[in-house]
């Protein structure tokens, strides 16, 4: 278990948010939460932002987020004055006519537009009475795909002002187990590196960012309107050459596919390059960059061809020859030369790609073919629906056709609908300065095919997603879902028929996760409707007539069952000011914007956290990551932990040029978790909590706290909640969770940000680093800190996270452990 603790990569989640406030000295946001859930590459997402009018007046309050361009937003909730307002998803064409007639009436709409390469906005306002309060809580759901051997999840901040209450959680969990994990982007450096901690398990990670408010304007392109770039998480997951896994609930399964340790193949690849007049400037120079590093990247064993098109043809070579270090070299003089000239023949240049492909056939190899392209056609053949035939007709079904398309004037759809038509995709190239960089990153998730001709069975199916792929690429992941007949498990035999170096493989012996019978979880169910709707918008695409209205309508029923905004749906919002209807659209790639509104029905916030479970009783008081920092020269890392008896009175946190003190209280037992914490806030102001509740004395009174609310005592902030108590103190941030077991309160300090300060101090403070020095039957010794100690194994409940995980650890004495005498840190009174 210890590996993972070390080894987690953030990678995408693609998750990704902005508020902007076009007023905010009228109104402020006072907490902005971002809860992310990810449970089998599937992620759920809730965006929870509390905003206040702090005028005499009542103002217009803006929500305004950016999500990723793959994500579908299923819930939208307005709370206000106690009352709850939601989202309802409709026909687009029904929408549309709510919508239009709001616009007739003079009454206020909102819009959703593509604003870059992984986002797109959603934005809403509502008119706020004076120094009232309300909650935006938006949820959207997204499938993350795989690339590179990695999946993603984004988080874009931009709140356009520092927020008190800031906090990002991530939870990742992997039934086959996290093999690696990498936190990246913007606000994971220089000053705010240390307001993002994590906690690693063999099978699930946890991430945190809690910027205070003097950090949200320190990072690199942050300033006083606060936060301002990207948290990105990278991961994957432990893999075999087997079947892959499969994950069955109700009825419905999930099939992830993506065998390792196989042999590469050889490939055929053909480069079709548009060099007509619309490329000049940066887009021809970038292409040439582009083409001569992925030129230095062909294998040996390929083979390759490389065209470039105006209103002609202009051939490297006419046939298909072999990468040797001389023909690439040649090539590259090729790629150096071509000049942005003439018009734009797209049905020549593609056929004529086609046409080497097919002409040099090799047993055993991969064929791709490549476009890249600016523009539509303008000379040749012109008409889209001819072009998509001839190139359709010309390819056969023997490879796949990739289309990429170069700034925004490409129409785009056109790409896409042939690409798919031919088992290929299309991709957007940005007219950036990395634009070189995002046709090699492309190149490289298809130059290396491992299998031909996949075909995914399953006997005892029904109701399944695309089950065939023409070709599966080292990086990727194939993912297929569907129904079981009869939910008869017994009977469902998946199977996996593929070609590899003219050999014919069969993949089987999965491994299958049933979830117990009595859960309630609907999510295998909502990845299977997920994936479904994604490719009957690829399939809608490609068809006309009767089949194409087929496929929308499919789709339609889908998003509206599962409550998904998709091209095919819109969110009606009807706001708190009256019958103000807003309409949320999903647009379409390529679309400046589009009239659009949001909505969706979920239940307010979650919290940093989520639900608490019924932590198990542990055998020591598991004082896991957040405490010690692990480090073995392997990094293979296990948590330190101690074994502490109950009833002692401990000094927590103790940050004195903040004027902050916590101490706390063991249960009187077996010390297994805290039964009472007291926060000092000076030297007469308190907060102390028990089993009883929260009492707090400020200013020679005292007060009982029950429910949501907030205080502030000098530099320090203190916010309840139901499930945990936030202590904010400038640059450090210590959360209390509460959990109840058999009717009794339990409560557990987690420092999520520390401070550089050297003077403060604490249990909670000390971060040892350890070197592992001998292993023998008898005795384990740990270098921690310069000093040498014998630990033996143990396992130790993390109260620091929610779901409670039992960690293995080493057990260590507490000398060894917090480097100094255990009597050091403990008080006589609270």
């Amino acid at each position: 278990m210890g590996k993972a603790l070390v080894q987690f990569t953030l990678f995408g989640l693609l998750l990704a948010l902005a508020t902007t406030l076009p007023n905010r000295g009228d109104w402020d946001i006072y907490s902005f939460h971002i809860n992310s859930k990810v449970t089998s590459r599937y992620a759920i997402t809730v965006i929870t932002s509390r905003v206040v009018n702090r005028m005499d007046e009542s103002k217009e309050i803006e929500f305004h987020v950016q999500i990723p361009k793959n994500a579908f937003i299923s819930k939208f909730k307005i709370f206000i004055n106690r009352k709850e307002y939601d989202g309802v998803v409709k026909a687009k064409e029904q929408a549309q006519q709510q919508y239009d007639a709001a616009v007739f009436r003079g009454e206020s709409a909102g819009i959703v537009s593509s604003v870059g390469r992984t986002l797109e906005e959603f934005k809403t306002s509502v008119t706020v009475a004076p120094h009232k309060k309300i909650t935006f809580e938006l949820t959207y759901e997204e499938l993350l795909k795989r690339r590179l051997g990695k999946y993603e999840l984004q988080i874009h901040a931009r709140p356009m002002q520092p927020v008190r209450d800031f906090k990002v959680d991530v939870h990742i969990s992997e039934k086959a187990g996290i093999s690696f994990l990498v936190i990246k982007g913007g606000l994971n450096t220089n000053a705010l590196a240390n307001a993002v901690t994590r906690t690693d398990a063999d099978k699930e990670a946890w991430v945190y960012f809690y910027p205070s408010e003097d950090q949200q304007k320190m990072c690199d392109s942050c300033g006083d309107e606060g936060l301002n770039g990207d948290l990105v998480i990278l991961y994957d997951v432990n893999r075999n050459n087997s079947l892959g896994d499969i994950e069955i609930s109700n009825g419905y399964f999930v099939h992830h596919f993506a065998p390792s340790n196989l042999v590469r193949l050889s490939k055929n690849v053909v480069f079709v390059i548009n060099q007509s007049g619309s490329m000049h400037g940066r887009k021809i120079e970038q292409t040439r960059i582009a083409l001569i590093h992925i030129l230095n990247d062909l294998a040996e064993d390929d083979y390759f061809g490389v065209i470039s098109f105006d209103s002609n043809l202009f051939h490297w070579k006419r046939e298909l020859v072999q990468a040797t270090s001389a023909n690439v070299d040649s090539a590259k003089i090729f790629a150096q030369n071509i000049k942005d000239r003439g018009a734009t023949n797209i049905n020549s240049a593609v056929l004529e790609g086609a046409r080497m492909l097919n002409a040099n056939p090799r047993e055993g190899s991969a064929s791709i073919l490549i476009l890249l392209t600016d523009g539509e056609p303008t000379t040749g053949v012109i008409n889209l629906d001819k072009i998509q035939s001839n190139v359709k007709r010309a390819i056969a079904g023997k490879f796949p056709l990739y289309c990429l398309g170069f700034g925004f004037d490409v129409n785009f759809e056109f790409l896409e609908s042939m690409a798919l038509q031919n088992d290929g995709t299309a991709r957007r190239i940005y007219e950036d300065a990395d634009a070189n960089l995002q046709l090699q990153g492309f190149y490289e998730e298809v130059a290396t095919p491992l299998l031909t001709d996949v075909t995914m069975v399953y006997v005892g199916g029904t109701n399944l997603t695309q089950t065939n792929f023409s070709q599966y690429y080292n990086g990727s992941e194939i993912v297929v879902a569907g129904e079981i007949t009869n939910n008869d498990i017994e009977t469902f035999t998946p199977q996996v028929v593929a070609i590899s170096s003219n050999t014919r493989m069969v993949f089987n012996n999965p491994n299958i996760s049933l979830e117990p019978p009595e859960t309630k979880s609907d999510r295998i169910q909502r990845v299977c409707a997920y994936l479904t709707v994604k490719q009957l918008m690829e399939k809608e695409l490609q068809l006309s007539g009767p089949e194409k209205d087929n496929v929308k309508e499919e789709a339609l029923r889908l998003s509206l069952k599962y409550n998904f905004v998709t091209p095919f749906t819109s969110m009606v919002v009807t706001k708190p000011t009256g019958d103000i209807t807003d309409v949320h659209h999903k647009p379409k790639e390529g679309a400046r914007s589009h009239h659009v509104q949001q909505n969706d029905d979920s239940h307010g916030s979650r919290g940093a956290h989520g639900e608490s479970g019924q932590p198990g009783p542990p055998c020591i008081p598991g004082f896991s990551s957040n405490m010690f920092l692990v480090s073995h020269p392997d990094s293979q890392n296990d948590p330190l932990c101690l074994d502490v008896t109950g009833g002692l009175r401990l000094k927590l946190l103790h940050h004195p040029s903040r004027g902050l003190s916590v101490n706390g209280e063991l249960d009187s037992g077996a010390g297994e978790y805290f039964s009472r914490i007291k926060i000092h806030l000076g030297p007469e102001d308190h907060v102390e909590i028990d089993t009883t509740g929260v009492t707090v004395r400020q200013d020679q009174a005292t007060t009982h706290h029950n429910g949501q609310d907030t205080i502030t005592i000098g530099s320090v902030t203190v916010i309840f909640r139901d499930k945990e108590i936030d202590v904010n103190a400038g640059d450090t941030r210590l959360v209390i969770l509460i959990y109840e077991r058999n009717g009794k309160k339990m409560f557990w300090p987690a420092l999520r940000q520390r401070s550089q300060d050297p003077n403060i101090e604490g249990i909670l403070v000390f971060q040892q680093v350890y070197r592992l020095v001998q292993i023998i039957p008898t005795t384990t010794i740990l270098e921690i800190d310069g000093q040498y100690a014998d630990v033996t194994r143990a396992d130790a409940v993390d109260y620091s996270i929610v779901s409670t995980p039992t960690l293995s650890c080493w057990l260590v004495s507490s000398g060894s452990g917090l480097h100094r005498r255990l009597e050091n840190f403990i008080v006589t009174e609270l």
